[in-house]
């Protein structure tokens, strides 16, 4: 088993299945990563349940969801994208460097903990990989929509092995 595969099974995560659209949305006119060369752009991801579902709860930071749920969904966007990232290159390991991570919250006025939420994505990150790979360049912004009220959509570009 690959290494970051047995990372995430002895952590008890599991990769979601690819993303179901919600009902009455056509399919996504992009596509989830877009590879040039060793670098890989990675769309804007949301938290998903194991079945590939928009996971729950959703709503706002300082409203509706605690700075808790937020880091939860945050990392359940890191798990996301690695389930992107597995389906297109086969094997985690080919990663080499996480380099940018772009954290957007959605957040009801005054709210400004957005670091602590993005956090939950990064704290993953090193965790899987490892300082020397998984630390990255990184933004926590807050937003005050985001689409179909989901607490975090997350980017991120990486460098994979050729």
């Amino acid at each position: 088993m690959a290494k970051i595969e047995a990372k995430l099974k002895k952590l008890g995560l599991v990769l979601p299945a690819q993303l179901q659209t919600p009902p009455g949305m056509k399919a996504l006119p992009f596509s989830f990563l877009r590879i040039t060369g060793k670098h890989v752009y990675i769309s804007g991801h949301v938290p998903q349940a194991p079945d590939g579902a928009f996971a729950q709860p959703i709503g706002k930071l300082g409203k509706e969801l605690t700075v808790e749920q937020g880091y939860e969904a945050a990392k359940l966007v890191g798990l996301s994208m690695l389930a992107s990232l597995k389906r297109e290159l086969g094997d985690l390991d080919r990663v080499t460097k996480w380099l940018k991570v772009f954290g957007m919250v959605n957040c009801a006025p005054g709210f400004t903990k957005t670091p602590h939420v993005i956090n939950g994505i990064s704290e993953l990150l090193v965790e899987l990989y490892g300082p020397e790979v998984g630390l990255h360049a990184r933004s926590a912004v807050g937003m005050a929509e985001l689409p179909f009220n989901i607490p975090v959509e997350i980017e991120a570009e990486v460098e994979i092995d050729g």
